[in-house]
């Protein structure tokens, strides 16, 4: 028999490329622009925000020879006030995972120590899929579904899909009112498909599943239930409901600005629309640095409006083509700021300024004793080949005035979107 490549298989070299490429989104591009604005140190006690709620004064035409002048009034001041949330990202890796690729000879990358690099990113894109939600932790709502356990769950009704969600993320699931509370246990998605926006949960301790439901990020406590205040939160024109322990229907001057599109496609009327109502409130010098955030789904509508209207003067020499903006483009004045983690149904026009945190601890490895690492216990009390980690953090979100902040919603998503 010839000597074949069947023989020489045991003293080939095998080959492993040495990137190691994400395939997965890792984007806090809103927390970190927030981040650091008006940062106010606080203890679990709640956080007053002082308002200037409504002008004062009486203002008329008196008689100088002699007339009564009547007697006076002046401002409205009241409180804002909020308290914050702990959180948690909790990492756990085996000995032998350490040893087995803590060296360059062993392995492309140590994956330990990219590991505890990359849980920092995690935590940050963690929040930046929080602030999209509106202080109840919803990251998903369920338009059908597949299964007894697991389920496999479609999300498709919103302008996110599963986008806030994340593989291995564990979930509450809750009815569609919020008010019952489906998983005595949270649930873990086994699978993430962005594109078909489809995920699969786990089912053990899931009494029953119903479209409509809503998939929270976990501990989050209470019927409804309370998590980070987000930008749909402050950014609400509803006159039900509280903001900051204000009634939103006793008090319009806390509501903010709303267009509604009505499911059509982005006209260049309704941007235009939502500033002038900021200016009809606040005046035309509270709008100098407003941004507006969206989807690249609505940057690309803005887009195509433009390239509506477009003439391209062409020369006799070769010249390159490309018939789209740049980044640097501008809506009725505000600077476009695209996120992909923005709802591709809504845009936001905003002041960062106007954004706070109220935080008790910033984000950081929990300690003990200066520890930051912890080790596993099995339930005799003996030592398990495994290590723990945390990152921890005490805070919430604000906005001293959501008068500052319009909306246009419930737009038309370009198809493929």
């Amino acid at each position: 028999m010839a000597f074949n490549e069947l023989r020489t298989a045991a003293v080939e070299l095998e080959r492993i490329r040495p990137a190691l490429p994400v395939l997965y989104e890792i984007e806090d591009t809103f927390f970190s622009r927030i981040e650091k604005k008006n940062v106010e140190v606080v203890s679990k006690r709640d956080m007053r925000i002082p308002l200037n709620l409504r002008p004062g004064g009486y203002f008329g035409i008196y008689n100088s020879d002699g007339g009564a002048l009547g007697r006076g009034d002046g401002p409205v001041y009241d409180k804002a006030v909020i308290n914050i949330n702990d959180y948690r990202y909790a990492v756990e890796y085996t000995r032998q995972a350490e040893w087995a690729t803590d060296n360059s000879k062993k392995a492309v990358t140590q994956t330990v120590k990219k590991l505890t690099a990359q849980a920092m990113q995690e935590v940050r894109r963690a929040f930046d899929a929080l602030y999209q939600t509106a202080g109840n932790g919803v990251e998903a709502v369920v338009s059908g579904f597949t299964g007894t356990g697991p389920y496999t769950l479609t999300c498709a009704t919103d302008g996110f899909g599963i986008k806030l969600l994340r593989y291995g993320q564990k979930v509450d699931v809750y009815s569609a009112d919020l008010l019952t509370k489906r998983t005595t246990t949270p649930a873990q998605i086994t699978f993430y498909d962005l594109d078909t926006k489809q995920v699969t949960i786990n089912s053990g301790t899931i009494s029953g599943i119903a479209v409509g439901d809503k998939l929270v990020v976990e501990g989050a406590s209470g019927l409804p239930p309370v998590a980070l205040l987000g930008i749909p939160y402050h950014a609400s024109n509803a006159s039900t409901g509280i903001w900051l322990g204000f009634n939103r229907a006793n008090v319009p001057e806390i509501r903010a600005n709303r267009v509604d599109a009505g499911g059509s496609a982005l006209a260049l009327s309704q941007p235009r629309l939502a500033l002038n109502k900021i200016g009809d409130r606040l005046g035309k010098n509270r709008m100098k640095k407003l941004e507006a955030w969206m989807h690249p789904v609505q940057a690309a509508a803005y887009e195509e409006l433009g390239q509506l209207v477009m003439v391209i003067n062409k020369t006799a020499k070769e010249e390159a083509f490309n018939p789209y903006f740049g980044d640097v483009m501008q809506m009725a004045g505000a600077r476009v700021m695209t996120h992909y983690m923005w709802d591709k149904k809504r845009i936001d026009f905003m002041d960062i300024n106007n954004w706070g945190r109220a935080v008790m601890k910033e984000i950081d490895f929990y300690t003990v004793d200066g520890r930051k690492l912890f080790e596993v216990r099995d339930p005799d009390g003996g030592l398990v080949a495994a290590n723990l980690f945390y990152i921890v953090t005490s805070f919430n979100a604000f906005v001293d005035n959501p008068a500052e902040m319009a909306y246009i919603d419930n737009l038309e998503v370009l198809t493929g979107y």
